[in-house]
């Protein structure tokens, strides 16, 4: 049995991602939260431990097509986030808009939640329609920067110590607001249980916006615990 208890639940799933889904299952926050140890989680959750490494060792142990993304070039990890969850928040954020706002005018008067999930929503398809850009416009081209100079040895003109630690610690701020923003709309809605009265939009609606959370929390665990602290450590190796 291996001993996570001292690794960070960042770390944890750094190293096998599959082990994801079991921090989901636990409520364990492995994005925004991935800074804390495996011991401090449970102690604060009250979840039993040896339960949960008992399933973390088991997980380990099934190889399948588990994705090593901390041996991937920063370029490589770059362009996948950009490519999978840009792209699926650009594509998906409007279409759960577009359910979340039938459902708010249909069954709105029974399920007064509703009107707070869909004005939670709308401003987190805003806020991230920004920071995807800020992250495509800047971020991203500092880091393939840095991933080419590791190739040739040449730092860009404008490359000068810390600069990238600039808009990395932007991009966490704004991580953590959505990260909290999510486990409002998460608790509104019950876990996103659809109530007995729910039609066919408010199932499709709930699934898709349950979707873009786990979504949203695979894209910030990649950056937080695997992009961003590889981009900081290659630029200190230049300076």
């Amino acid at each position: 049995m291996e001993n996570n208890s001292s690794l960070t639940v960042g770390e944890i799933v750094a190293k096998n991602f599959k082990i994801s889904s079991i921090f989901s299952k636990y409520g364990i926050d492995f994005c925004c939260g991935g800074d804390k140890t495996l011991g401090e989680v449970c102690k604060e959750q009250s979840i039993d431990i040896t339960k949960l490494q008992k399933e973390l060792d088991e997980a380990a142990q099934d190889k399948g097509d588990n994705i090593d993304f901390n041996s991937w070039s920063l370029k490589l990890l770059t362009d996948y986030i950009e490519e999978t969850y840009h792209t699926y928040i650009k594509k998906n954020a409007p279409l759960i808009l577009q359910y979340l706002g039938k459902i708010k005018e249909v069954h709105g008067e029974h399920h007064p939640e509703l009107s707070k999930i869909f004005g939670l929503f709308s401003q987190s398809a805003m806020d991230l329609s920004m920071h995807l850009q800020k992250e495509e416009r800047i971020l991203f081209p500092l880091i393939r920067e840095l991933s080419k100079a590791e190739k040739t040895g040449i730092l860009p003109e404008e490359g000068h110590c810390g600069t990238i630690q600039n808009p990395i610690a932007v991009m966490k701020a704004e991580h953590e607001i959505e990260g909290e923003r999510f486990r409002k709309v998460s608790e509104l809605s019950d876990n996103y249980t659809v109530p007995t009265d729910g039609c066919n939009t408010y199932h499709a609606a709930y699934k898709l916006l349950e979707e873009f959370e786990r979504k949203l929390h695979e894209h910030i665990h990649l950056e937080n615990n695997i992009l961003f602290p590889k981009a900081i450590e290659l630029e200190k190796s230049f300076c």
